[in-house]
């Protein structure tokens, strides 16, 4: 049974967004919510979102690792297109003052070469379509408080999306494997976690595969220049002002992030 009132679901998700105050869980009212009821607010929401003026400049897929799917109790990844908005450049700064409750996350970027679309996409199809991958750093952030997130409230919620920093190096995948690319990331030089490109379903290719796909159902193609953010390679970390974040990637590079107050 679709969701009662999604566009006044999305309304109090924008609203949340713009004024950074965390709303109850929708799951809390109906536990039944499922991803089709998320992605039915989600699409009001970018409505929203477009109207205020901002741009769709790729998709990020989330629930990619085996932990996180058991941790919201499903067995597929989910998707939610990143907005313009949301992107800074490598070394710059985001304000904790746009966020509610954020926390740290690195990632393999992948860049659309050419148009790819669904139904039918194998891994190698993805191969041919992405010009390269690059290192990227997201910051997700949940409108939900204590960040208490069924399934269909994080897939309404933009996948919890808050920001993301990636490198100007997209590097052509004749010269890396995805899969096998390590990463480091550092707090203040310090260590605090470590993953590798395999965590995101086997294969960040792999990926852009499924997110094809799933957006094919939909009649949506992923457009070159589009970005793929293909999933956390780690944990999630807490962040705070004065943070500076580096994630450094094996034959990808660097991309750094500040957080200020």
């Amino acid at each position: 049974m679709p969701i009662s009132d999604p566009v006044g679901k999305a309304r109090l998700l924008y609203d949340a967004r713009r004024d950074r105050v965390a709303i109850p869980p929708f799951t809390d009212d109906d536990p039944t919510l499922g991803m089709a009821d998320g992605y039915a607010v989600q699409a009001e929401l970018v409505d929203l979102l477009l109207a205020d003026g901002d741009s769709v400049v790729g998709y990020k897929v989330g629930l990619t690792s085996k932990p996180m799917q058991r941790m919201i109790g499903v067995d597929s990844p989910d998707f939610a297109p990143i907005l313009g908005s949301t992107a800074h450049v490598d070394g710059g700064t985001v304000s904790l003052s746009r966020l509610i409750q954020p926390k740290m996350e690195a990632e393999i970027i992948a860049v659309m070469g050419e148009r790819l679309a669904g139904p039918g996409v194998l891994v190698t199809d993805a191969a041919r379509a992405v010009a390269g991958v690059c290192a990227s750093v997201e910051i997700v952030d949940s409108r939900f408080e204590d960040w208490r997130i069924g399934l269909a409230d994080t897939v309404a919620d933009l996948a919890s999306n808050g920001a993301f920093a990636s490198s100007s190096r997209v590097v052509p995948l004749t010269e890396v494997d995805p899969r096998y690319v390590g990463m480091t990331l550092t707090r203040n030089g310090e260590l605090v976690d470590t993953g590798a490109g395999a965590a995101a379903l086997g294969d960040p290719l792999a990926v852009v595969a499924w997110l094809a796909n799933t957006l094919g159902e939909r009649g949506i193609a992923l457009e070159p220049g589009h970005l793929v953010m293909t999933g956390a390679l780690h944990a999630a970390v807490p962040m705070a002002a004065g943070d500076v974040f580096r994630a450094d990637f094996d034959r990808l590079g660097p991309v750094t992030l500040r957080v200020v107050e």
